[in-house]
């Protein structure tokens, strides 16, 4: 396909939202182009070889081949496409708030090259008014276009959860508000093309904040059973049998799981647009602060359970003693590290004299926050202790309670083999 035949979307961003994005729109029988800054990155795609999970290249490759898809690094190739879609990261700064300067560098870029008619779509995560306030100003300023006129604005936030094979972009329903109703009905005709709900709301802050409060859900969920995990500790109550038993309520509860702490792109995140943005209007979100601090100061929690674990089933101190961490992903049967509360529980084993080693079949080796590591060989038996980090199902944890001296399962993996266990200590 050459780069003047048109292309009916352009993907700003070949990260884990925006190649499944692509991918989604090409299998419908759209032509694709995907923008990205990182040359190794569009070249890789071009061969038809994907750098993420949740697109094989097996999948990309025949995509590539039919010329459904194609990438550039070249923001002027988008001046043929029927609509823009943004899939940027909108990461934290240091001081826990808001960074829009990726959105914000893409957006000058894109502005250059809007052409009338054409529709632009936010599918980044950030704070209720960044549609409006931030995206619509350097759109119009940079085009000499207006919004809702000239050019077509909206938002709809991705809803991606990597390694998820039951809900994929295609199926999961996507929600979209638009600067005007012609924005909104113009962009949803888009995403029709490709998904098969799309739920319009009547403005962009509305879509923005539904991603934020469902990611607030999740972290304000999983903090009420975190602090619930650290009571039963106490009360010497067995909070999985706690919520095995609530789970089988058919109305009225929904499970969530307690664990080392958050991981991943959003639910660690998200809920710190929503705080800070609060601020601007002298209200203050104490729940979702709270879940915050439960949730944050997890890691610390579990570092004392290994701690008292050792000291009462080996009688060995936590310095100089040999740990294992099993799983440095944030999630089971995945790569992705963003966030992983591995890291930090790592860092305060290491912290504490602990000789600490790691073992995890997707992640064969990290350099992440200061630590530089490779995957170790599953020998429990070599190690003074095993901490099972996170639960991928490719482990046999049978196999592994009997062979490791200790185990501490944050994430009842060993299930009735570690309750029978008196080797085992569970979260």
């Amino acid at each position: 396909m050459s780069a003047g035949s048109g292309y009916e979307v352009a993907v700003v961003g070949a990260g884990y939202v925006g190649l499944p994005l692509a991918a989604t729109f090409a299998e419908a029988g759209c032509r694709v182009l995907v923008v990205d800054v990182v040359e190794e990155i569009v070249a890789g795609i071009n061969r038809g070889e994907s750098h993420i999970e949740d697109v094989a290249s097996e999948r990309l490759a025949p995509l590539v081949e039919r010329g459904l898809v194609r990438a550039t690094t070249d923001y002027a190739e988008m001046r043929d496409a029927e609509a823009i879609l943004i899939a940027l990261p909108t990461p934290l700064s240091r001081q826990r708030e808001p960074d829009l300067s990726i959105i914000e560098r893409a957006a000058r870029g894109i502005a250059q090259v809007l052409r009338e008619g054409q529709v632009v779509v936010l599918e980044s995560t950030t704070w209720p008014g960044t549609t409006r306030e931030v995206l619509q100003p350097i759109l119009e300023q940079g085009s000499g276009l207006e919004a809702g006129k000239g050019f077509y604005l909206a938002m709809s936030p991705e809803r991606v959860d990597p390694g998820r094979e039951d809900w994929t972009t295609k199926t999961t329903p996507k929600v979209l508000g638009g600067i005007t109703p012609e924005c909104t009905r113009r962009a949803a005709a888009v995403y029709r093309k490709a998904v098969d709900v799309v739920h319009e709301l009547s403005t962009p802050e509305a879509a923005e904040l539904t991603k934020l409060l469902e990611n607030i859900f999740r972290s304000v969920n999983i903090a009420l059973v975190n602090e619930l995990a650290q009571l039963c500790d106490r009360m010497g109550i067995d909070v999985w049998e706690v919520i095995d038993a609530a789970a089988t309520k058919p109305f009225g509860f929904m499970r969530f799981s307690p664990g080392p702490g958050l991981g991943g792109h959003c639910i660690p995140i998200d809920p710190f647009y929503l705080t800070w943005k609060a601020r601007e209007f002298g209200f203050y979100t104490e729940f979702i602060e709270l879940a915050g601090k439960v949730n944050e100061s997890m890691p610390y929690f579990c570092r004392s359970l290994v701690s008292q674990a050792l000291n009462h089933h080996l009688q060995k101190a936590m310095k100089g003693s040999r740990i294992l961490v099993l799983g440095v992903a944030y999630k089971p049967d995945i790569s992705d590290m963003r966030e992983s509360p591995a890291l930090k529980l790592i860092g305060l084993l290491r912290n504490a004299g602990a000789d600490v080693s790691y073992h995890d079949p997707h992640v064969p080796r990290f350099n992440e926050n200061g630590l530089a590591m490779e995957s170790v060989p599953l020998e429990p038996g070599a190690y003074d202790c095993v901490v099972i980090v996170t639960d991928h199902s490719s482990i046999d944890y049978d196999r592994l309670v009997d062979e490791a001296k200790l185990v501490v399962d944050l994430r009842n993996a060993t299930g009735a083999k570690g309750a029978g266990s008196g080797k085992v200590v569970k979260l």
